[in-house]
């Protein structure tokens, strides 16, 4: 029997990519699922797709509070409680700081730091009760800042410093707090990454076929989710990075710059 099977998880973000990988993954594995979206066509298919199952789409904007809240309590209102939450749901940018509308890095900080607080805040008392999990889709981008994604880095940085103060303000309780970190994945987060004006840019900068997939990479989230893991990084490039950050700084900045810059020009 799956670890999952009869528990009550809440994935943010289920409509695409790494989300919906999780969400197919967790139906399958006999969990009760909550998943949410903005899209409601996405949203109708994805319900359509397991009817007579146990999943619940609910049409949220999780940069609102009231949507999360709701979220929370129809998830509760169906399925009892909540077991497992995990902040899924987020969006990315690609712009010169100097360059960008300050609309951008808010709506950045809304959808990536805030949805995450709101969620969590209405779930946290049946999370509390179950000894369950709070886990975050978090990004390198958390542990060193991204040229060309300031607003995304600021957002990550902030989510992985709340995470980790919920962490220790829970350590005693028998709740796990985790965050992963899954690199570079193949799905739809680059296309709809926000431009200078606060608009998606419609395409990605990357090779998407040589990016790991986004169902190995809900693979490895929910094996850490069940493994009560305090963190998870998943790609060597990425600890790599973390690492020659912490221990040599200076260095990471001009390496960093290589990858992102092109005779002074943005490339990715």
């Amino acid at each position: 029997m799956s670890f999952f099977s009869g528990k009550v998880v809440i994935v943010t973000g289920g409509t695409d990519g790494i989300g919906k990988a999780m969400v197919n993954k967790l139906v399958n594995d006999g969990a009760k699922v909550v998943t949410c979206g903005r899209n409601y066509d996405k949203l109708y298919q994805l319900q359509t797709l397991y009817a007579g199952q146990t999943l619940l789409a609910v049409p949220a904007d999780i940069s609102n509070e009231s949507d999360c809240k709701n979220l929370i309590e129809q998830g509760r209102n169906v399925f009892g409680h909540i077991d497992i939450l995990i902040n899924n749901a987020g969006i990315s940018m690609r712009a010169l700081f100097s360059e960008t509308e300050l609309d951008t890095i808010r709506r950045l900080m809304d959808i990536n730091f805030w949805g995450s607080v709101y969620c969590t805040k209405y779930a946290l008392p049946d999370i509390l009760k179950n000894k369950g999990t709070v886990a975050a889709v978090s990004s390198i981008a958390g542990y060193r800042g991204l040229p060309g994604r300031s607003g995304y880095s600021a957002s990550k940085f902030a989510l992985q410093g709340w995470m980790e103060a919920l962490r220790t303000e829970l350590l005693h309780t028998g709740v796990n707090v985790m965050w992963v970190c899954p690199g570079y994945t193949k799905s739809n987060i680059r296309n709809v990454a926000l431009n200078k004006n606060t608009q998606p840019q419609g395409e990605s900068p990357l090779d998407e076929n040589s990016l790991m997939s986004a169902d190995e990479c809900a693979i490895h989230i929910l094996k850490a989710v069940e493994k009560r893991k305090r963190t998870l990084v998943l790609t060597p490039k990425g600890k790599e990075t973390i690492l020659l950050n912490r221990v040599a700084p200076d260095m990471a900045d001009k390496m960093i710059y290589k990858f992102f810059f092109k005779n002074g020009e943005l490339i990715k």
